[in-house]
């Protein structure tokens, strides 16, 4: 029998919709779920984008010196080359102390000395406001500093103080260092730790050697003034920094001009201690910040000290006081 053109092709449709229908029962069933091509499951992971730039970040300095018990109030006054500064302690028997009052580059008598009697009157007014604040008369006391005995003011005063009653003491690098140390370094840290004054004029760096202060004098933060070079600064600090015994380089506390302009960048509220970051993390524009930031890698590097903690209270007349 003869197919007609319309039977071949309703022939051919129902061969296809079998063959379809065999197939698809032969092939493997999806699974639930998003699926997941070959190229989505073998591309790496997008690289991180990239962070900018971070400076070290500053750890925190968890320690709390002993409060003094039933102590002493006690005043000091460093002569400077411009100005007074004065600290009021109170000490106990045990040297322990705290700050009470703090004033910085404040002198009525270095805007006031035309005459003696203006020297005179100007020192009254000065003594009379620790007077107030409850010091003894006995224990106030006065200091020049090594990098302020040649003043041409400081004559003039220590002889004013002189008419009033009271002694003048005069202090090199090495006596500093050493009340550095003092007033700086807690009974804690006694036998692994140092200590570094970093001053305009010297840079004293301070530890105890068998229980016997030992305090080395270098170059301070304007040595770009007297014109040595970064290179030679870094290596006589470092020479200088290599005599801190080994044991004793666990923690180093830092007091003077330099530390503190870093520090304040950062403190934390009143904390009486900041650590302080890298020295390349701080700004290094002005020459002193340079300077500064030169003496305190060469310390760093030499000693491999990776604590350094400014002390916001410390000073180094403080130190003399808890020595008489």
């Amino acid at each position: 029998m003869k197919l007609t053109v319309f039977s071949r092709i309703l022939i051919v449709l129902v061969v296809a919709v079998g063959a379809f229908f065999l197939v698809r029962q032969f092939l493997p069933k999806e699974t639930s779920g998003p699926s997941t091509s070959t190229e989505e499951s073998t591309r790496p992971e997008e690289p991180a984008k990239e962070e900018s730039a971070k400076v070290t970040p500053s750890k925190g300095f968890a320690f709390t010196p002993p409060a003094p018990v039933n102590g002493t109030l006690k005043g000091i006054v460093e002569l400077g080359a411009s100005g007074f500064n004065s600290f009021i302690v109170r000490v106990d028997a045990e040297k322990n102390w705290k700050l009470e009052k703090a004033e910085f580059g404040a002198s009525l008598v270095y805007e006031n000395m035309a005459t003696e009697g203006d020297i005179r009157a100007g020192l009254k007014e000065y003594i009379r406001g620790m007077l107030d604040f409850g010091v003894s008369p006995k224990q106030i006391h006065f200091m020049v500093s090594s990098s302020a005995i040649e003043s041409p003011a400081v004559p003039k005063i220590r002889a004013g103080l002189k008419s009033l009653g009271y002694v003048v003491n005069v202090v090199n690098a090495e006596q500093e260092g050493i009340y550095a140390l003092k007033a700086t370094l807690p009974k804690a840290y006694e036998g692994n730790a140092f200590i570094v004054d970093i001053g305009s004029g010297n840079t004293k760096v301070a530890w105890l050697a068998g229980g016997t202060p030992k305090s080395v004098e270098t170059f301070g933060s304007k040595y770009f003034q007297k014109g040595a070079s970064d290179e030679d600064v870094y290596r006589e600090v470092s020479s200088v920094a290599a005599q801190v015994p080994p044991a004793q380089r666990t923690v180093c506390f830092m007091i003077g001009g330099a530390p503190f302009d870093m520090a304040k960048t950062h403190r934390n509220g009143k904390e009486r201690y900041t650590a302080l970051k890298a020295p390349g993390d701080y700004d290094q524009t002005a020459q002193k910040a340079k300077a500064g930031a030169t003496i305190y890698q060469a310390l760093k590097d030499k000693t491999g000290c990776d604590t350094f903690v400014f002390d916001w209270d410390a000073n180094f007349t403080i130190g003399f006081l808890l020595s008489i």
